[in-house]
């Protein structure tokens, strides 16, 4: 068991997501920066569905109440185990009383905490990631206990890795979206030339860029959306849905992000730059 002593700003238990139930208006869910989170669960051999926390800006004291072996990823957030510093892609022995906790975040937004065999919280709808309407709360809170399988004899066949440092990066490669089409040259010159700020408005569900384009008077009915659907509304502002995004919306949807573009994204924050490159 895992408890929380401190559940920093805003924590969750997330995996691969909730599917087969966005024609019931569920989004998918799950972890925002997945391909940090396949690399992690493979380094300590997990199930690739394996529950793992999901850390955003601020991290979490936990103290761990059996033995196992845990693996950082995503943000650099200046992890320490025993107040020993830790690293990211690399695997640690955790033993009965050891206490993880984090510091200042240093350079992305989210971080991950994989486990050995996945935390054991309840699944909901076949998955077990927070969210607000379907699960009963959407993040840890001081005092929670998390489960997970007491691991005595993993023997890992590699301890660490050197990885693709995706926090540095800021253009998000996108296809062309069902909309597309309606964009002006005015519109296309000004999405692909120029970068854009990451407004306040971001969170799981949606991010919202603070630069607008030239505005539309097109008209559609709502149609279906995806986790990295890029809409634009009717004033020129551009919203990126994000894993918690609604499954339905009436806005011309321009373009789709790349699964590597949405986990580029997960990691930036309020006046981060981005940019897009169409492939």
């Amino acid at each position: 068991m895992v408890n929380v002593l401190k559940s920093g700003f805003f924590t969750t238990v997330q995996d691969t997501g909730r599917f087969g139930y966005r024609d019931k208006g569920v989004p998918v869910s799950g972890i925002m920066d997945d391909l940090t989170v396949n690399q992690i669960n493979g380094l300590l051999e997990n199930d690739p569905k394996a529950a793992v926390l999901e850390i955003t800006m601020t991290g979490p004291t936990l103290l761990f109440g059996e033995a196992t072996h845990v693996v950082l990823g995503g943000a650099q957030m200046s992890a320490t185990l025993n107040n020993t510093p830790i690293e990211n892609h690399k695997i640690y022995a955790v033993s009965e009383g050891d206490i993880l906790s984090y510091g200042k975040l240093e350079k992305g937004f989210r971080g991950y905490l994989a486990i050995k065999d996945g935390f054991k919280t309840d699944a909901v709808l076949g998955s077990k990631s927070m969210f607000f309407q379907v699960t009963p709360t959407n993040h840890i809170s001081d005092g929670d206990v998390l489960a997970f399988d007491r691991d005595m004899s993993f023997e890992p066949k590699i301890t660490a890795f050197k990885t693709e440092d995706l926090l540095d990066e800021n253009v998000l490669e996108v296809f062309k979206g069902p909309e597309y089409g309606i964009l002006v040259d005015k519109q296309l010159e000004r999405i692909f030339s120029d970068g854009f700020l990451v407004s306040k408005e971001n969170n799981r569900m949606a991010y919202q860029l603070q630069e607008t384009v030239l505005g539309h008077g097109h008209t559609m009915l709502t149609s279906a959306t995806l986790p990295g659907t890029v809409q634009l509304t009717p004033e020129g502002r551009l919203i990126i849905l994000m894993k918690d995004g609604q499954t339905t919306g009436g806005y011309p949807r321009i373009l789709q992000l790349s699964k590597k573009a949405i986990a580029i994204l997960a990691q930036k924050k309020f006046s981060d730059t981005i940019s897009f490159k169409l492939v």
